[in-house]
């Protein structure tokens, strides 16, 4: 394993920490700001619509600098973000704080995936990518149930600023680890929006949405399922999000493993199970032993997409992948707003705790239908390509 890709897992594990946390948190949140559990769920919307942005924004701003520079300036603005979220007096700047953390967050990752592809073997990149991300499966399992404890323990402001020291260890790990590498052969950021010129592209973002998005629709509101319906004490949710975080690791690296044979195949096995697993969940949720077992698959299968759907857009944008990288990460940070806002809604209109679990098995499944169609037009073309044109390989 290249040294590099521990230092972006190292990045990825503050940013994934940051990112999570709040769910578990999220009931004590509410209570001192003295918002709805609805307008609490905005610090995770919100932070997923600035992913959005800031994946687009900065990755397009950044595509001819050194991307060592970039992963290190994305790190500061984290570090930053964090602090005002440990000492915001108020929602308002705690929502500051979260969008100004969030705005590294979707070029970090979308150029940490370009990078750590570029570190290995074309046969291995899909393991290198879910390498990457490991760093933010491990916040999953090892720092979002410690985070979520000190928050309870300590109050919610400890965690955050746990993060922010994070950050800084993360600075320095990128700093010594990470070679220097420039963004070539894409034309520049021309270049780069070309890329969106292939409608796989597009077909892969849409998937991305709908398919993570109806996972972290789930999760949003994953505290209160936990505690209204399965009648998990409080004290219990950071160990159930343990369980939960072990899920993410093993889909992670079994993810990377299979897509790395076949994407399309794993991404339509992947989310087909994740929309089974869902609407398990919702049917069993008041069985405390089912919620256990449908926290862990949610979360495997939930992040088993994550290898197979970057590799799925760097394929198709292969001349040029930093941007189309980067808007992957913001689809899947569009997804999880678009998932958090429907199980809001879900929840305002009174349809009870399980209701977000409901929308997101209606949303993977969405996502699911568009694949298979995209999967079969990339296989028409494969097998009739347009006169002058090549052949393309059909990794869905």
């Amino acid at each position: 394993m290249p040294i590099g890709l521990l230092a972006l897992a190292i990045g990825g594990f503050g940013i994934g920490l940051t990112e999570f946390v709040i769910a578990g948190l999220l009931p004590e949140v509410a209570r001192e700001f003295g918002v709805t559990e609805a307008v609490a769920g905005w610090l995770i919307s919100g932070y997923a619509l600035s992913v959005a942005v800031g994946a687009v924004a900065l990755t397009a701003a950044a595509t001819r600098f050194d991307r060592k520079h970039v992963l290190l300036g994305l790190m500061v603005l984290f570090i930053i973000g964090n602090l005002l979220s440990a000492v915001a007096p108020g929602y308002g700047v705690m929502m500051l704080g979260r969008v100004v953390a969030a705005l590294c967050h979707g070029a970090f990752f979308g150029i940490g995936s370009v990078v750590a592809a570029d570190m290995v073997a074309p046969s291995k990149r899909a393991g290198a990518i879910a390498m990457m991300f490991a760093g933010l499966t491990t916040a999953n399992v090892l720092g979002v149930p410690f985070g979520t404890f000190l928050g309870q323990q300590f109050g919610w402001r400890s965690t955050f600023w746990a993060i922010t020291a994070i950050g800084v260890v993360a600075l320095i790990g990128i700093a010594l680890l990470v070679s220097s590498t420039r963004s070539d052969g894409g034309g520049g950021l021309r270049g780069e929006l070309a890329a969106f010129a292939h409608p796989q592209v597009w077909f892969s973002l849409v998937v991305t949405v709908l398919g993570f998005g109806g996972m972290f629709g789930a999760f949003t509101y994953i505290a209160y399922t936990l505690t209204e319906v399965s009648g998990f004490a409080a004290g219990a949710v950071p160990w159930l999000l343990v369980l939960f975080g072990a899920g993410l690791f093993a889909g992670n690296y079994a993810g990377g493993k299979a897509a790395d044979r076949s994407v399309p195949v794993t991404l339509i096995t992947v989310l087909l199970a994740l929309t089974a697993v869902l609407a398990v969940f919702a049917l069993t949720a008041h069985s405390q032993v089912m919620t256990t077992i449908s926290l862990v698959l949610m979360g495997a299968f939930g992040f088993a997409t994550v290898p197979g759907l970057q590799m799925r857009i760097m394929h198709y944008a292969d001349r040029a992948p930093t941007l189309a990288s980067g808007a992957n990460i913001a689809a899947f940070n569009i997804g999880n707003a678009v998932g958090a806002w429907i199980g809001g809604l879900t929840l305002a209109a009174g349809l009870g705790f399980t209701a977000p679990i409901w929308a997101g098995a209606a949303l993977t499944l969405a996502g699911l239908a568009v694949l298979l169609a995209a999967t079969a037009l990339a296989a028409r073309r494969s097998a009739h390509p347009a006169p002058g044109g090549r052949r393309e390989p059909v990794t869905g």
